[in-house]
């Protein structure tokens, strides 16, 4: 069970670590908000990255973060602001020209935007330097790296909550509470991006949760006031395929626990992998070998996961194959495994799905999908096949 802990903090930690970037850049946007709101009309805004720059024909082409492409008409009249990450006053922001712009900036245009939307006539540019909030992000990391825990919520209520925190020493317990200031935030429903998390309450989480903190530990290090808490519940559920729609990027499936049907919807972010026969094989074998007399794989999920599991079982930012052996390599045998589609699957495989909880009843979206498990779910003597102490890492899916 130690070594099922570990390797999930050690997971939850890999995990924080790439979405430090990701919560720079939404903090960014936010900042840049923020300016939109500090300027007068006209009435439209746009906040996008440079993917490309045209002095002569003064245009400027955003991406937005939900990916549509913006042609910015930059006005003759129309002024450029620099402000630096963390900065919220326009009336701090220098000046700059058109050629200050290079493409990986972050811009707000502010401007008259045409019906379809797909193009701006821009009075105001405010930037955000792409050097500067490279800056931004390390400094971000190295704080994280400096004040942050990671670990699972074993008790919580509406004002603090309690952290199982792995360390050296074994699971200690560390109660956080957040600061005046605290930015609380939730993975959303059916995705593990921190771009898609929201705004949240401390209220909001609850035991059994995987949850991220930064702030200033007490002297005795039992405590923390927390700067900024990310929290999330995710499951897995071994399921067998019944049904494929190609055109709705659906399966439909039976979930092993409790033989109920279920949907599992795929969508850009998910990561789908076929397991080799030799590998589930190798696998399987060292879920079901002895580790010190004692078996890899328990039978019982761990603290918490009753509370945060679908159907018992403890999913997580990651939690390994069951044990030390098992699942320390893990996640580097699913990423050398081959990449596959909803065409390279069929009906009656069997199938390991990471997902966190959905807003639609008996559907969740995957976030990991992984075939070529049978070898994995059927225990020696036995013909059904079930999930038993698995949880995938959830690394595939977050970007």
């Amino acid at each position: 069970m130690k070594c099922r802990e570990k390797k999930r903090c050690e997971n939850l930690k890999r995990l924080g670590n790439r979405r430090i970037t990701l919560a720079a850049l939404l903090l960014l946007s936010g900042l840049l908000l923020q300016l939109h709101s500090q300027t007068p009309a006209p009435a439209s805004s746009v906040v996008g990255v440079v993917t490309k720059i045209d002095v002569d024909a003064h245009q400027i082409v955003l991406k937005t973060d939900a990916g549509a492409e913006i042609a910015v008409a930059v006005q003759p009249k129309a002024g450029f602001r620099k402000v630096a990450p963390g900065e919220t006053d326009l009336r701090n922001a220098p000046t700059i020209a058109m050629t200050d712009v290079n493409a990986g900036d972050r811009v707000l245009a502010r401007g008259k935007s045409s019906d379809d939307k797909k193009s701006m006539e821009a009075n105001l540019i405010v930037v955000m330097s792409k050097a500067d909030i490279a800056n931004k992000q390390a400094q971000e990391k190295a704080d994280w790296d400096k004040r942050g825990v990671m670990g699972v919520v074993s008790s919580a209520s509406a004002d603090q909550i309690v952290v199982s925190v792995r360390g050296a020493a074994g699971n200690t317990s560390l109660t956080v509470v957040p600061g005046k200031d605290a930015v609380v935030r939730r993975y959303a429903p059916d995705s593990v991006k921190f771009a898609d998390a929201k705004p949240a309450k401390i209220a909001d989480i609850k035991a059994g949760d995987q949850v991220r903190v930064r702030g200033d530990k007490s002297e005795d290090g039992k405590s923390m006031t927390a700067d900024e808490i990310v929290s999330g519940s995710f499951h897995t559920i071994a399921a067998t395929i019944n049904g494929i729609d190609a055109a709705s990027n659906t399966l439909r499936v039976t979930n092993l626990d409790g033989k109920k049907p279920l949907v599992v919807k795929v969508n850009p972010d998910s990561v789908l992998h076929q397991l080799p026969a030799q590998m589930a094989q190798m696998l399987a074998a060292r879920n079901r070998a002895p580790e010190g007399g004692a078996p890899l794989a328990s039978a019982a999920p761990p603290a918490g996961a009753e509370a945060g599991g679908r159907g018992g079982r403890g999913g997580g930012f990651g939690g390994g194959a069951g044990g030390g052996r098992a699942g320390g390599d893990l996640q580097q045998m699913l990423e050398r495994a081959p990449k596959i589609t909803l065409a390279d699957l069929k009906n009656g495989d069997a199938i390991i799905v990471s997902s966190t909880e959905g807003t639609t009843p008996n559907q969740i979206t995957a976030i990991t999908l992984v075939s070529g498990v049978e070898p994995i779910l059927t225990a020696p003597g036995r013909k059904d096949m079930a999930l038993g102490s698995w949880s995938l890492d959830m690394e595939g899916g977050g970007q």
